[in-house]
């Protein structure tokens, strides 16, 4: 597939996990300033074909790769096929993720090693390939938690890895002088995804959105729309921080 010349910006971006919740938002907000998207996605291909038909019917160019984030060859061959595609990567937004909750002192292992190959594996693995490629101007955007600023039983483990990830972002950017390149994340509140709501009941949801001066949980377009910013040519001069999009919650 040819670079297509009518694109506004001619950039280009990767959006993993971008067939569903705020990877989806993020893959159709970028769509529609004109930049096109590949949807890197772990399994589910009818979600993300559905986010590609989404980002076409913006105006942009889309199209699907599945990948695991953990893996260096299946990223390898993301950057690849897109670098084929549309002459190379402007933009990385690493929304792909994993969530699991119980007490540290019930947690299992095995679940930890999942968290831990998915959120902090997976984003090193990501920003590594993206250091490596993207094009001068380029951003990198990653997602940690406001959980991070909170105390929340259960969410020791999931915290934990939000912690490395944000160390990641400010380290790269910093490893990254002389590239103009930025490295930033954002840091999610409560959001209605499904992600979020998932094994939360009316009661504990409610809860999450009465926390919130704004008395509500965030939507996936809420923190699109700060992605977009970030990643954009108006947005370059911020790097190296993380941007906690939560409507005030501390």
């Amino acid at each position: 597939m040819a670079i297509d010349k009518q694109f506004k910006t001619g950039r280009v971006a990767i959006v993993t996990g971008g067939s569903r919740g705020i990877g989806r938002a993020c893959a159709q907000r970028l769509a529609r300033d004109g930049i096109a998207v590949v949807v890197a996605y772990a399994s589910n291909e009818a979600e993300a074909n559905a986010a590609v038909a989404e980002a076409v019917a913006q105006g942009s160019k889309a199209f699907a790769v599945r990948a695991d984030v953990a893996d260096e060859q299946d990223v390898a061959r993301l950057f690849d096929e897109t670098t084929r595609a549309f002459g190379g990567v402007d933009v990385v937004v690493h929304a792909a993720g994993r969530m699991e909750l119980a007490p540290l002192v019930d947690l299992e292992l095995s679940v930890l090693d999942a968290l831990v190959r998915t959120n902090v594996r997976g984003t090193f693995v990501v920003d590594q390939q993206a250091a490596r490629r993207l094009r001068r101007g380029g951003s990198i955007l990653n997602f940690s938690s406001s959980v991070l600023g909170r105390i929340l039983p259960n969410y020791t483990a999931y915290a934990a890895t939000k912690g490395a990830v944000e160390a990641m972002t400010f380290i790269l950017a910093h490893e990254l002088r002389g590239r103009d390149v930025t490295v930033n994340a954002v840091a999610p509140g409560p959001t209605a995804t499904t992600l979020f709501l998932n094994g939360k009941d009316d009661a504990a949801i409610a809860r999450f959105a009465n926390a919130v001066p704004l008395e509500r949980l965030g939507t996936p377009t809420d923190i699109a729309e700060v992605v977009a910013f970030l990643t954009s040519p108006a947005g370059h001069w911020v790097n190296g921080q993380t941007v906690r999009v939560n409507g005030g919650i501390n």
